[in-house]
């Protein structure tokens, strides 16, 4: 019997930490098995500021995750953003020693080695190496060069650029909460394949994700990435911006935004106020809501025209390179009101919203659709193509680790991670885990795409380069 292929994604943010544990079901959609959420501490615009606190973060919701799905999580892929990242545009070639023989996986690899030995800045490291368009011999847009005859192969590249010392603080998180890293994938990407349709790209549409910290920016065009960035920018310098115009404390602010929050400030009345708690026994204080609207308003315009300066400098007004279908919008920032209608007035674009629900299974709760969890369900997506087993269910690890519980009755029994209730030598219990493991590894299926083998290969490398900058640090 095959087994389910077991994928988590981590989506590491400034508001949130989110832990998602996914299969495909018979139909190829995702089934969510659990999830976790917690509140990220230690981190601020995409960008880890505190090891300690994003760790713990990171093992709360991993272990909420856990105890909603039953299943013990060994490895993650984990999204990346923060103001940091930077895109290139890049060409390379290589001449092939035998032109007879025709185009392999390996010429493709050879191609994008070399573009990952590019110079970059100091401190800078490659995090993706996306080929767009191929040309043999001179002839050009050729999408699939594998089982084609030539002797020059060449390629653009898409390239994304992070800061390493950012990079490896987010390996050290993942490591210091007792899980693997198995992938890195950019935020905008993993959110483009949870809320893009394959015909949207082929158009030309702009992924726009408001996140608390940041947003994100990925452009498609014949069904490739062709530009991508990352704006400082999120739904907490509109929370900051209320709590400095209203004089409240920054939960109170949040809580407006949600609840009364309006993109649109011709959409409220003068006479609709709001009365807030007052602190410590204060008085009541009464906010009207047309301000409020007139001070989110004036945020999300200078968000808008900061990714629209990114849309342009792609080459939007180029006819060749026009986005038809417009824009989407997803994150947490998507939720607020009227900021589709505003972003379609600035940009003179087609805009929707962006929820993940096409790729999950129909009996998804109305919480995981939500444009909120939108990275995380790409990041999932994600996973599956690595073709990991990344969790196992917690009875395999219970047997595999002969644990023995105290006379406890069976319905109060704990699950592996609580330590106090095992007799037995921890030590042992690890490498058994490890060995089980290595059990799953060996199960999992030999059969991938060309793209899949490029991108493990990549990521394989990578994570390895992570890992022993980590092992060496300690």
């Amino acid at each position: 019997m095959e087994k389910d292929n077991i994928a988590v994604g981590l989506d590491i943010g400034t508001t949130k930490i989110v832990a998602m544990i996914g299969k495909k079901n018979e139909y190829g959609k995702l089934e969510i098995l659990g999830i976790g959420k917690s509140k990220s501490l230690g981190v601020a615009r995409g960008v880890v500021n505190n090891i300690t606190q994003t760790i713990q973060s990171i093992q709360q919701a991993i272990l909420e995750a856990e105890n909603n799905s039953g299943y013990k999580i060994k490895d993650v892929v984990v999204g990346i953003a923060g103001q940091h990242i930077r895109s290139i545009q890049h060409t390379d070639y290589i001449s092939r020693n035998n032109p007879e023989e025709v185009i392999g996986e390996k010429d493709i690899q050879l191609l994008i080695d070399q573009v990952n030995k590019l110079a970059m800045l100091p401190g800078e490291e490659i995090i993706h190496v996306l080929p767009q368009e191929f040309k043999i011999d001179g002839q050009s847009e050729i999408k699939e060069p594998i089982g084609m005859y030539g002797g020059r192969l060449e390629s653009s590249f898409h390239v994304v650029v992070g800061q390493a010392s950012s990079i490896r603080n987010v390996g050290r998180c993942i490591q210091s909460s007792g899980i693997e890293l198995s992938g890195l994938t950019l935020e905008p990407l993993a959110s483009a394949d949870a809320v893009l349709s394959q015909e949207e790209k082929e158009a030309g549409v702009a992924l726009i994700d408001i996140g608390g910290g940041t947003t994100d920016l990925a452009i498609f065009k014949d069904g490739i990435i062709r530009h991508t960035a990352v704006i400082p920018f999120g739904g907490n310098v509109i929370t900051d911006d209320i709590k400095e115009g209203c004089s409240i404390i920054e939960k109170q602010a949040e809580l407006l935004k949600i609840k009364f929050g309006s993109a649109w400030p011709g959409e409220n009345k003068d006479n609709e106020i709001v009365s807030i708690p007052g602190l410590r026994g204060r008085e009541p204080k009464e906010i009207s809501l047309k301000n409020l609207s007139k001070i989110i308003h004036a945020r999300v315009v200078e968000i808008v025209e900061q990714v629209f300066a990114e849309i342009k400098a792609y080459g939007h007004e180029d006819p060749r390179k026009k986005l038809i279908a417009g824009i989407v919008l997803t994150g947490g920032g998507a939720q607020l009101k009227h900021i589709k209608q505003l972003v379609e007035y600035i940009t003179g674009m087609d805009t929707r919203i962006g929820y993940p629900n096409e790729h999950l299974a129909g009996n998804s709760s109305e919480e995981i659709s939500s444009p909120l969890f939108a990275t995380a369900v790409g990041l999932v997506m994600n996973s599956i193509e690595n073709s990991t087993q990344s969790a196992v269910r917690m009875e395999i690890v219970n047997e595999q680790t002969k644990v023995v519980y105290r006379n406890v009755p069976p319905q109060t029994q704990q699950p592996v991670q609580q330590r106090y209730e095992v007799e037995e030598n921890y030590v042992e219990r690890v490498e058994t885990i490890e060995e089980t493991r290595e059990v799953v590894r060996n199960n999992v299926s030999k059969e991938e795409s060309t793209e899949t083998k490029i991108r493990r290969s990549f990521f394989d490398r990578y994570v390895d380069k992570i890992k022993d900058f980590l092992d060496n640090a300690e």
